[in-house]
């Protein structure tokens, strides 16, 4: 149905109603065809004005209605008849508006309300949008047009598949594309039922294809299928479902299994071959379950199957011969029958007591196929071999009582249904408890009883099976009031001592026993009191400190009346170290030989005929400090032990001494004093110091001693020490030979009283980085250098080392190599030139270490013996060439000589 808007504009936005259930098709503008599915209302726009044909399908009519200015009447298409001609399905001429479609219900009866139940506009196309502004009948300007394009979906749903060919057992089938809104189709998914019309679809084929042909399948039947489409963006909706038969004749549906024999868990099935199939054909039988579980798949008439789960199963049977098979047959429901069980599980024993028990169970985990146990329980008494029956029935425990006291039994399980009895669980083992002990006999006297403790004995309860396994407990309580009882012995001996009591004091005693079952009840109490005792204790002793060896002790004497017949005084610097010092009668003692700056302690002690009392609170005290104990461990060492001494350390003028530090005395130890012949040296507070500036080779006799806050402590012993002789000097050196790159150098003593067979020289020269390395080390006083550098300065010293120790370096002495002469040159060459005129030249030479090189040329004529110089010297830079002229017939000889400038 139409609805017109805004019917005077030369533009008109006619609104296009599809109903539910309807399709909308409209063409865009590159000519593709867009559906749109009810209930929808698409705005078009009408360039001229009019309305656009609308080709409606068939038995519908379109309507066309105005708005008013209340607001849009909507009019309803009416139905044709059903003999009027049928008409192209529904089409529109004009592009539709805006990217939505709107929903025609009553609220558009009402004005100024918004539209509803938007849709999607298709995907991938290009549009172009234009709004409008339409109230109360009047029209406001359009927009500007707005191109957009929507994004790709995922393609539409194809078409049902077609049939183009088909055989008894095969079915060729094809299907169009359909639009791919945007991404290029993949795929195709082909999907069947596979001819059993249970609506479950599953996977034939997937690929590109838009054919497929299903093969081996059964003749005469029917298939059903579907197919979707694929692409980048997603997978289509599947198409409308589509029935396709085979050729040739129905099959023979075969009959179903016959039911043998049934066992709780096995079956034995047989079937008849079908009368249609010949003798010579081949055929296979296959049995499963309905939900296609196979349980067989052969050529056999008769098979056996254990499988627990057929039990209550449908089954079917499916006969195939050559390319074709049977549909299945009906179904055969097979029951089994019921196994036996299996046994309980779980059994317990719970609430034990001396007279009776409780066993739970659980039901077997295998019922054996029935739901109806009964339940055996079976008891044995002690290692008896026989077993009765307790409790038959259905429930899953049970209370066994009037059963002994301290007993043992065994327990088992079974249980039963109509396929049988089960086996018995495994033995469950339980003792019964004892019952709490009997009344205990009041406790007696052991002996005599002393001032401090005393010996209990008493009878148990009346023999029976409470009288095993007994603990006794007794309690003690003093007769003072407002005393509690305290329990004095828990163990399974009826005896006990009892200690830790007052002298002369009345306690009364009551004794029970316990077993596993608990508490038995008291025995009658009794009363006993303990002897007189010895000595209490003594008041803390008084301690007089007279010196740091020497102390003094004293103490009261008791006046309570009881005879003492001695103290005893215990001392030491510990409670653990305390020994007994003194045993008397007097009330004084004097301890001596005690150290310094130490605590003591000690205690007092009384005795008399019935013992020895308690010992009296400890008492401490300190000695006072004193001078430091007497240096041991004083000695003589190599070399210094304090690395922070920066001045050069001397055998022959310094000693380097240690000792042990001394007992301290309850002081802080402040310095030391080390007496050397009339002299005292003090130093800190330190076990080690070095003497210096002593005579060489002289022997010293030393002593130490330390002091404190207290004063000094005594001399050590005396030691006695000597120091080395001197290290000797340097000797003097001089270089004894020199060459361009070696220098012999020696080394000697003005005097011979410096020389001794045991002194090592040690030669150093500087190096590159102006070091001195060592490059003699030997008794030898020659040593020669190779390997230098021409016309080169090299520095040296030279050490002397003997038993006395390393002597000084010498001063530092410099040498230079000499210079090498030039390379012997070739002999001239000379070439006659005009007249008595002769050119001579030669070879020329590098400079060497960057000194020039000058040439001179000797002349030797006739008879002369000897070659003149008369040429002077010529330098290189005069192109190695020299004129001269001779006298006219007579012979001369030409040499030459070449060298540094400081050399010929």
């Amino acid at each position: 149905m139409h609805h017109v808007i805004n019917g005077d504009a030369p533009q008109q936005v006619i609104l296009v109603q599809v109903n539910p259930g309807e399709t909308f098709t409209i063409r865009t503008e590159d000519g593709a065809l867009q559906c749109i599915q009810g209930p929808a209302e698409v705005p078009m726009m009408s360039p001229n004005g009019s309305i656009p044909p609308i080709h409606v399908p068939p038995g519908y009519v379109s309507q066309v209605t105005g708005r008013n200015g209340s607001g849009p009447c909507v009019g309803v298409a009416k139905p044709l008849s059903h003999n009027e001609d049928v008409i192209s399905p529904l089409i529109g001429e004009y592009p539709f508006l805006g990217n939505t479609f709107t929903k025609c219900d009553s609220s558009m009866q009402q004005p100024n309300k918004q539209l509803n139940n938007r849709h999607k506009i298709p995907s991938y196309g290009k549009y172009k949008v234009v709004y409008s502004t339409v109230c109360n009948s009047v029209k406001g300007p359009s927009s500007d047009a707005r191109a957009f394009t929507t994004h790709s979906d995922p393609p539409d749903t194809p078409l049902p598949p077609r049939l183009s060919h088909r055989t008894k057992s095969s079915l060729t089938l094809q299907w169009k594309p359909p639009a791919d809104n945007g991404s290029k189709i993949t795929n195709y998914v082909l999907e069947w039922d596979e001819g059993k019309k249970n609506s479950i679809f599953r996977e034939y084929y997937v690929g590109h294809q838009r054919h497929c042909k299903v093969m081996r399948l059964c003749p005469a039947v029917g298939y059903t299928f579907r197919v979707a489409a694929l692409n980048d963006i997603g997978t289509s909706g599947f198409s409308t479902e589509v029935l396709f038969y085979t050729t040739g004749s129905l099959p023979q549906t075969s009959l179903p299994p016959r039911l043998v024999q049934t066992g709780p868990s096995w079956v034995t099935l047989e079937w008849t071959r079908p009368n249609s199939c010949s003798t010579e054909e081949v055929v296979t039988y296959t049995l499963e379950m309905q939900d296609e579980t196979k349980l067989y798949g052969g050529m056999l008439h008769l098979v056996w199957s254990s499988n627990i789960s057929l039990n209550c199963r449908p089954l079917q049977l499916i006969i195939c011969s050559g390319e074709w098979c049977s549909a299945p047959s009906s179904l055969l429901v097979c029951k089994t029958t019921p196994d036996r069980p299996g046994p309980p599980v779980n059994p317990a024993v719970n609430t034990v007591t001396y007279h009776s028990f409780c066993v739970t169970w659980e039901p077997p985990q295998d019922d054996g196929g029935s739901g109806d146990l009964t339940y055996v329980l079976e008891i044995s008494e002690g290692n008896s071999e026989g077993w009765a029956t307790l409790y038959r029935g259905p429930e899953r425990k049970h209370l066994c009582e009037d059963r002994k006291p301290a007993t043992s039994y065994s327990l088992r399980l079974s249980c039963v249904n109509v396929g049988g009895q089960s086996q018995c669980s495994d033995d469950l083992t339980v003792c019964t408890h004892i019952p709490p002990p009997g009344r205990c006999q009041p406790p007696s006297i052991v002996g005599n009883v002393k001032h401090r403790e005393m010996t209990l004995q008493w009878d148990g309860p009346l023999c029976g099976e409470e009288s095993e396994n007994v603990e006794f407990s007794l309690e003690m309580c003093a007769m003072e009031e407002g005393s509690e009882p305290t329990e004095v012995y828990c163990g399974c001996k009826a005896e006990c001592t009892v200690g830790n009591l007052l002298p002369g004091t009345t306690y009364r005693f009551q004794v029970r026993a316990a077993n596993s079952a608990g508490y038995g009840p008291y025995s009658e109490s009794v009363e006993i009191s303990t002897a007189a005792g010895p000595p209490g204790q003594c008041s803390p002793p008084a301690i007089n400190v007279t010196s740091h060896t020497c102390a003094e002790v004293t103490w009261e004497v008791k006046s309570s009346g009881i005879d003492i017949s001695e103290y005893r005084l215990d001392w030491g610097r510990d409670l653990d170290s305390l020994e007994l010092v003194y045993s008397g009668t007097e009330t004084y003692f004097q301890i001596s030989n005690l150290e310094a700056s130490t605590d003591y302690c000690c205690r007092l002690q009384a005795v008399n005929q019935a013992g020895a009392g308690p010992y009296s609170d400890l008492v401490t005290c300190q000695s006072p400090a004193a001078a430091p104990d007497v240096v041991s461990g004083f000695r003589l060492v190599d070399h210094p032990l304090n690395p922070t001494e920066s001045e050069p350390f001397s055998h022959s003028t310094s000693l380097a001494l240690t000792w042990d530090e001394p007992h301290c005395n309850g002081a802080e130890m402040t310095s030391y004093s080390i007496s050397v012949g009339d002299s005292i040296i003090t130093t800190g507070n330190v076990t080690c110091h070095i003497i210096r500036d002593l005579l060489p080779d002289s022997e010293y006799s030393l002593q130490i001693r330390a002091e404190n806050e207290m004063g000094p402590g005594p001399f050590s012993q005396t030691l006695t020490v000597r120091t080395r002789p001197l290290p000797p000097s340097p000797p003097r050196l001089e270089c004894a030979a020199v060459g361009p790159q070696s220098l012999k150098l020696r080394w000697g003593f003005s005097s011979r009283s410096q020389l001794t067979e045991d002194t090592t020289y040690v030669l150093q020269m500087e190096d590159r980085n102006q070091r001195f390395v060592v490059v003699y080390r030997g008794p030898s006083h020659t040593f020669k250098l190779q390997r230098l550098s021409e016309s080169s300065r090299y520095r040296f010293r030279i050490q002397a080392v003997s038993e006395a120790g390393e002597g000084p370096f010498s001063e530092t002495y410099t040498f230079c190599t000499t210079k090498s002469l030039p390379q012997t040159l070739k002999a001239p060459r000379v070439v006659q030139l005009e007249g008595n005129a002769r050119e001579v030249t030669w070879e020329s030479i590098p400079p060497m270490r960057g000194d020039r090189i000058s040439y001179v040329l000797q002349v030797l004529g006739g008879r002369e013996a000897d070659y003149k110089q008369n040429f002077g010297l010529l330098e290189l830079f005069k192109n190695m060439m020299w004129y001269f002229y001779f006298v006219s017939q007579k012979k001369y000889y030409v040499r030459f000589i070449h060298g540094h400038s400081h050399s010929r």
